[in-house]
């Protein structure tokens, strides 16, 4: 695939990553989010966090069945970074909207430019926030998954790559695997008994896992059998 090609297909990825958020806004604006929008939004969020997270490391498997698939390794950037773009969504709605924050007030004290009260209003929840994050463990399990997110979309620009050395950063961005791991138990641990959707997403991520040391195997077997054939003509 040459590279107009390319940028064309960029831009029509860029803008299907978006149509999630579309649809969540335009959900909003119908108010149609449910009995309770807020955990509808903190899971909408927070699902298509995992399932662009999960995209982007399918990538590099699907990209090797076949050498004309090279070209795939290009999104590998762009999906990731959305992955971290609904993950952060998800980390606000939680804070702006479930921790008790008053988001309105704070809005209307940001048109006033009464900026030292918006202040105060997060004065205000960030012992909920603390206590939170103290008794409960997927709070804890997802906010370490985020900050390493966090870390991989920091240091996903390709002048960062060349500060870095290419094996340090290859080593870094590598826990992104990690990161899967921390999100998919977050998740796990955050819905009710009997929602099958982190079993079916953990099944996905460990044959994701499991691509790579197969891949090894049989391209070990295929260069093997390589001078065995040299050998027999």
């Amino acid at each position: 695939m040459n590279t107009r090609v390319i940028r064309v297909v960029k831009v029509a990825v860029f803008l299907a990553c978006l149509v999630p958020l579309y649809v969540l806004v335009h959900r909003f604006r119908v108010d149609n989010l449910g009995t309770d929008p807020v955990a509808t939004i903190t899971h909408f969020t927070g699902n298509w966090g995992v399932y662009f997270l999960l995209g982007g490391l399918a990538i590099t498997p699907v990209r090797r069945i076949s050498p004309k698939l090279g070209w795939l390794v290009r999104f590998r950037r762009m999906v990731g970074l959305y992955a971290f773009f609904y993950a952060t969504l998800h980390l606000l709605t939680y804070v702006f909207l479930f921790s008790g924050f008053d988001l309105q007030g704070a809005l209307d004290n940001v048109k006033g430019h009464q900026f030292a009260t918006v202040g105060q209003k997060f004065h205000d929840v960030w012992p909920t926030i603390l206590d939170d994050l103290k008794k409960r463990t997927f709070i804890q399990i997802g906010l370490l998954a985020w900050f390493t997110l966090f870390l991989l979309a920091l240091t996903s620009p390709q002048a960062v790559m060349q500060r870095m050395g290419g094996k340090s950063w290859q080593t870094l961005h590598r826990t992104v695997y990690g990161a899967a791991f921390l999100c998919l138990l977050h998740y796990s641990l955050s819905v009710k008994k009997g929602n099958t959707g982190p079993f079916v997403e953990m099944m996905i991520f460990l044959a994701l896992i499991a691509a790579r040391p197969a891949w090894q195997w049989l391209d070990k077997r295929r260069r093997a059998a390589v001078p065995k054939q040299a050998l027999r003509v």
